[in-house]
């Protein structure tokens, strides 16, 4: 089996909406495994609950889980054009994985959510490539072949970087079908890139 995390930060709900439409792209293709979990959370409760965060029962993962995945997509909300920072602390603690070559030739992918078209989507997804980079990862971003991210008929998430969605200054828009359609498609991406890799050892072997 190849198996593939799909791990998120999510504050009111959209990129664990994403999250799961990634995963279920994912599972789409035969002979993988899809596990979804979450980065801790870092702000005070009191703090989630005065500005209404949605709640998430979804298992919290450690940097150390990362090493047991063939890929690994990231899923973030953007902060001032940047994934936010409870992402990036977890990043910051795999530097154990990072000292000893686990994560290398892994497929990593991002996805993420903003508040308005302009406020930073292509930027969050492209720097939240760098680090996945440094960890000798394997980037697969959201090709054209999903050609819905062409489409101008509305507000419409995602790039050639990843998937994505715009969740509006006050956080009322949810993702449309077809940004869940461009998180599936880039799972199920993901997967079979991952699941060719997995192939090629063993091919080396038989060889």
């Amino acid at each position: 089996m190849t198996r593939i995390l799909v791990l998120y930060y999510s504050s009111y709900g959209h990129v664990r909406a994403l999250a799961r439409a990634e995963a279920d792209g994912a599972a789409s293709i035969p002979g993988t495994s899809v596990d979804i979990r979450r980065v801790p959370e870092t702000v005070p409760e009191a703090v989630r609950k005065s500005a209404n965060f949605a709640e998430d029962h979804t298992p919290v993962a450690t940097p150390e889980d990362l090493a047991a995945y063939d890929a690994i997509i990231f899923g973030t909300p953007t902060r001032f054009g940047m994934m936010a920072g409870q992402m990036k602390q977890f990043l910051d603690q795999a530097g154990g994985l990072w000292a000893r070559n686990a994560l290398v030739g892994k497929v990593a992918a991002v996805f993420a959510s903003t508040g308005s078209q302009h406020g930073g989507h292509e930027a969050t997804l492209l720097s939240s490539h760098i680090p996945l980079m440094h960890f000798g990862m394997l980037i697969a971003g959201l090709p054209y072949t999903f050609a819905g991210q062409t489409s101008a008929d509305g507000i419409i998430g995602g790039a050639p970087y990843g998937a994505g969605t715009i969740a509006g200054a006050d956080g009322a828009l949810q993702p449309t079908e077809t940004d869940l359609a461009g998180a599936r498609f880039q799972g199920a991406h993901v997967a079979e890139i991952a699941a060719r890799l997995a192939v090629a050892p063993a091919a080396r072997e038989v060889a």
